[in-house]
């Protein structure tokens, strides 16, 4: 009889700890054969995430590899980004880094689960060091909200959840198309956020900066021509970057930072916010998208095989008919 109750116990304490009630509801139709696979590759994540953390980096390096080794279309992504962004570096030490970046990105899959679902005590054993926390005090005490710029780093969830221990912030994020997936990565990102705001509610980003709110801004991603201006990022001198940075920016209710992350061997994850950007912006949309992109690469140096190579930060070129990178 104990054993049945112990056994009854830990399933309540699973199912308590899958599904968080919050804003995002769950809804019955999610039970529905369309999201079956969803369903099987969540809880399998979800079990995964009870395992030591060791273990779990463990085999998210070797499925790191595994993307490596047969999805060859993301690995030729990365080797494109980090030959043309690395040019000085050996032809070896780049596929190595290839090789690590997959690793990684194999990593970042099981630290999903971690920042989803881990209780705050495993958190806080993962936590490395936080600093620079007094920018953020400095200017929430000047009456004004913080825009984070972060770069797409692969443990971006972890890093988020870390900074949560000291510090609430808002995701400014592309909602999941699968609807189930979505209900999961809202419920499992306000484990350590204040709530989301849909990339398309600018409004909304703004409102939250005029109330002071800390607010992650990713700007490093290739958005098309259209509010882009082309400046250099690492060794590429003509780079689609977003204006977009500049509008929220721009607000007089704000104050622009940067984060830099890492994860180190051990584990332990290490975030720092640097200093605002003075003068920012400063009218001039070139020089002040090139300065986000130095924040960005210093940013990306301190783990380079940690960042989101896979995306094809180039496919946007000043010449509509010039040959694609990839």
């Amino acid at each position: 009889m104990c054993f049945i109750a112990l056994s009854v116990k830990l399933a309540f304490l699973l199912l308590e700890n899958f599904f968080v009630v919050t804003s995002s509801p769950f809804k019955i139709s999610f039970l529905g054969p369309r999201y079956w696979l969803t369903w099987v590759g969540v809880f399998f994540l979800y079990l995964i995430s009870w395992l030591p953390q060791k273990l779990q980096l463990a085999m998210g390096k070797q499925l790191g590899r595994l993307v490596h080794k047969y999805m060859k279309r993301r690995r030729h992504i990365a080797e494109v980004n980090i030959r043309h962004c690395f040019p000085d570096m050996s032809e070896a030490d780049q596929q190595a880094l290839v090789l690590k970046n997959m690793e990684n990105t194999g990593m970042a899959m099981v630290e999903t689960g971690m920042a989803w679902w881990w209780p705050k005590w495993r958190v806080q054993k993962a936590y490395g060091s936080i600093k620079g926390l007094e920018h953020f005090e400095r200017i929430q005490a000047s009456g004004k909200g913080v825009l984070m710029l972060v770069p797409h780093i692969l443990h971006l969830e972890m890093a988020s959840r870390v900074m949560g221990l000291k510090y609430q912030g808002l995701g400014f994020y592309r909602p999941h198309n699968n609807p189930l997936m979505e209900y999961f990565t809202t419920n499992g990102r306000l484990r350590s956020n204040e709530y989301l705001i849909g990339r398309k509610d600018v409004k909304g980003l703004l409102k939250a900066l005029k109330n002071k709110k800390i607010c992650y801004y990713l700007p490093d991603q290739d958005y098309g021509r259209k509010h882009c201006e082309f400046v250099p990022f690492f060794a590429v001198p003509d780079t689609a970057t977003t204006t977009g940075t500049l509008m929220f920016a721009a607000s007089k209710h704000c104050e622009t930072v940067s984060l830099v992350s890492r994860r180190d061997e051990h584990g332990k994850y290490h975030l720092e916010v640097l200093p605002e950007l003075e003068n920012f912006p400063s009218g001039d949309k070139k020089a002040d998208v090139t300065r986000v992109n130095q924040r960005i690469e210093q940013a990306i140096n301190a783990a380079p095989e940690q960042y989101m190579w896979l995306h094809r930060r180039f496919k946007t070129r000043p010449d509509e008919n010039s040959t694609s990178f990839y």
